[in-house]
Parts: C-alpha cells; structure tokens; sequence
C-alpha cells in the first residue's frame, strides 16, 4: 500500500514539474511575443536619434563653416562698429589682407564682459564671414601673426575630440609621417623619403661596419702620429 502511495506521489511530482514547465514556457513565449514589436520599436528610435543627432552635427558644422575665432586683440572697443575696424585694421597690417565691412556676417566678443576688472582676460572675437573664402585666406597666412592667434570656431565635442588626438598626431610626426587634423579626424600620410632612406641605412650598416674595422688600426697609426707630434711641439 505504501509502495502504490510513493509510486502516486512520484507521478503527481513528475506531472506537476511538467505542467510547471509548460506554464514558464507558455508564459515566456507570449511575453516574448508582446515584448518583440516594443523591442523592435526600440531599435527604431534609436537609429532615429543617432540619424537627428548627426544631422543637428550637420547642420552646426555648416553653421560655423565660415567661422574664425581671434585670440589676444586688446579689448579697449567700445561698440561693435569700433570692434570691426579694429580687427579690420589688424587683418590689412599684419596678415595683408584687404577685407571690407560687408564681408563681416557677424563679430562679437565670446563670454561675459568683465567691466572694472583691471586683472581681466582679454575675451575672443568669433567673426563669422560671409565667404569661405576670405576665411581660407586668413587661415593660411595665419602664421604672420606675432602677438594674436586665429583658429577656427569648433564645437565643444569636436574640441575634445581633436584634444584626444594630439598624443596620436605628435608620435606620427615624431615618426616623421605627415600628419594633421581635420576637423575631428587624423589624417596621416606615410613619408616615402623616410621610409626609403632607413631602408638604405640597414642595407649599408653591415658593410660600413666591416670598412670601419679595416680601416681601424692606419686611423689609430694616423692618431698616434698626430698625439706624438702635439707632444714634440709642447
């Protein structure tokens, strides 16, 4: 009787792990099923913002397009017309650039004014012309500039980016690659003549090494008579 009763209790154990399993299952499945369009509908969101975000990219990129930014003009301005003949002045004299009023789309200082401060920072000028041309133009004689610096107006993001690139671009040119940053890229062109000349050195070292071991004892014989001769004359 006992037996019969084990043998009951085994089977209901067996069947209500099955049953149990069939439940989780069942359940799973369906949750599954309600879960796959919201899953689904996630990822498109998704793609839908990275694609915003890298047109709002765009769109701030060709916003600054034909923006410069003046580091280190003396800040004695006191109206925006007195501002673009002073920068006007300062392009014309030290760059030789001639650039004219209609040529300014907008300039202004960037940051708070500090009025009473005798210890204040001199504040940028972000001048945004009407042509990139003019704006290629100032760049590339930028290095005429003793006392000021001219960069271009980069985004907060783009900044730390090129920042985090620095170490990379010093070691490429430390190799003696050509290498520079575009915008928040590294181009890196390979220097064939650097390449090719430390070919040729490791292909002429071992020879040079075996003419320099034969020719080792006449330079030490030339040494020696020299040393002699400097001791004669003392």
């Amino acid at each position: 009787m006992e037996e019969q009763f084990q043998l009951l209790f085994d089977k209901m154990k067996i069947e209500m792990k099955n049953q149990s399993e069939s439940i989780t299952n069942t359940i799973m499945n369906k949750m599954d099923e309600k879960l796959k369009p919201i899953l689904e509908e996630n990822k498109y969101l998704k793609l839908k913002v990275e694609n915003l975000e890298k047109k709002i990219e765009i769109l701030e990129r060709d916003k600054k397009t034909n923006n410069i930014i003046i580091h280190g003009l003396t800040e004695d301005e006191k109206s925006t017309p007195e501002l673009i003949d002073k920068v006007k002045d300062t392009i014309t004299k030290e760059l030789g650039i001639a650039i004219e009023n209609y040529e300014f789309n907008k300039i202004y200082r960037i940051g708070k004014t500090n009025k009473g401060n005798p210890s204040k920072v001199i504040r940028p000028i972000l001048i945004c012309l009407t042509t990139g041309w003019k704006k290629a133009e100032i760049l590339k004689n930028k290095r005429k500039l003793k006392d000021l610096h001219i960069t271009e107006d980069y985004s907060k993001e783009t900044l730390e980016k090129r920042k985090a690139l620095l170490p990379q671009l010093m070691e490429e040119r430390r190799k003696g690659n050509f290498a520079y940053l575009r915008y928040d890229k590294l181009i890196i062109k390979e220097n064939k003549y650097v390449k090719d000349s430390r070919k040729r050195e490791l292909s002429i070292s071992p020879q040079t090494n075996s003419q320099s071991k034969k020719i080792q004892p006449s330079t030490s014989a030339k040494n020696n008579r020299t040393n002699a001769f400097d001791l004669m004359t003392v």
